[in-house]
């Protein structure tokens, strides 16, 4: 047998293969950026790093060893060096693309690495298929920067399938919703009007502070955060401390929180610490043409009449008062029900000096 029949013999015992085939072969060597296949061709195929994954600076030697069986797709059968040009990514891309379509159908829960953080939402792989994840469905509230995402498992649907167009899109935010939900009907469930927690602050506005229950948001107006006076809530609370609340209302899914715990109430010994004769020292709170409000306790506040500032006439306390300082006066009237009191610094004066006084105010008339 001559040797070029023995050539023509061999050749016709190997397989022809096309472009776009499937094929499958055994690794027979491996090096850090390619892959070669024994795939019964009378060429070897050659999948490079770039075919095998898109994670550029992989190692193909800690992820495939000689003796593995793989299938691989024909890019080119011959590319100019006599070797067979093979994919697995791209096949790969393509089951996977099969097992986001079934997903899709069946709406079933996902979870898949974050491949890369994108300046409009997330890209993740499933078989070497991305799915996209808009910024705005990623979670149910608004994050402005994703970079905490990149490198974690996250959990999603898939709401929209169009390979064609390439438009394959999860959704992680209505898992969230849902969980959320979810929790919050097991919480509301338990609690009731009256009941202690601890929670979470989980957000503040110029009125009040969001309260993390653990399966719902509580609000706490800043009116319930003190018995005194809370002019700035972001001064008092800070995002992500633990703070002891009460249950004040529930009105179906809203619930009203409070800090103003009855056993903590400043006017429960009022009548006693601030009787009529008592002298008291306090803060000058805020001021008014007619008087003065005075600061005695946290949540207990005294008018302080502009008439019973001074002896001598004032017309107006904002004349010899500055709001934060400290007085002394003497509780002339306390009224427990209206939780009013009211106090004089005049009172406290040397009766000569009223004597004085009066005489000079005879005079004026």
């Amino acid at each position: 047998m001559s040797e070029n029949s023995f050539e023509q013999m061999l050749e016709e015992s190997l397989k022809t293969i096309r472009n776009g085939e499937v094929v499958e072969g055994v690794v027979i060597g491996v090096k850090p950026d390619e892959i070669i296949l024994n795939i019964g061709y009378k060429a070897d195929g050659i999948i490079t790093r770039s075919e095998y994954t898109n994670e550029s600076n992989v190692d193909l030697t800690t992820l495939v060893k000689e003796g593995d069986t793989m299938e691989a797709k024909v890019l080119k059968v011959n590319d100019g060096e006599g070797q067979v040009v093979l994919t697995y990514k791209r096949l790969a891309a393509e089951k996977g693309n099969k097992r986001l379509e079934e997903a899709f159908e069946n709406k079933e829960v996902l979870t898949a690495k974050v491949a890369q953080v994108l300046s409009g939402g997330l890209s993740v792989v499933v078989d070497e298929a991305r799915v996209f994840i808009p910024a705005s469905l990623v979670s149910d509230s608004f994050e402005k920067d994703l970079t905490k995402y990149e490198g974690q498992e996250i959990s999603f649907v898939i709401t929209e399938f169009n390979p064609k167009k390439r438009r394959i899109i999860g959704d992680r935010k209505q898992l969230l919703v849902a969980e959320k939900e979810e929790m919050q009907k097991e919480l509301l469930s338990k609690i009731q009007v009256g009941d202690i927690m601890d929670g979470i602050v989980k957000n503040i506005t110029d009125f009040g502070a969001f309260i993390d229950l653990g399966g719902a948001d509580g609000l706490l107006h800043i009116s319930e955060m003190s018995w005194g006076r809370v002019e700035n809530p972001k001064k008092v609370f800070k995002v992500g401390e633990t703070v002891r609340v009460f249950i004040k209302d529930i009105k179906e899914t809203k619930i009203a929180l409070s800090m103003k715990f009855p056993d903590q109430n400043p006017w429960r010994m009022a009548a006693e610490t601030f009787a009529i004769g008592n002298v008291v020292t306090g803060t000058v709170a805020r001021m008014t043409d007619f008087g003065a409000f005075v600061e005695l306790a946290p949540g207990v506040d005294a008018l302080l009449h502009v008439s019973q500032i001074s002896k001598e006439h004032v017309e107006k306390p904002s004349d010899v008062l500055k709001v934060g300082q400290e007085i002394e006066a003497k509780i002339v009237d306390f009224n427990e029900d209206e939780k009013k009191i009211s106090l004089s610094m005049k009172a406290l004066l040397p009766e000569e000096d009223a004597a004085a006084e009066e005489a000079a105010d005879a005079v004026e008339e």
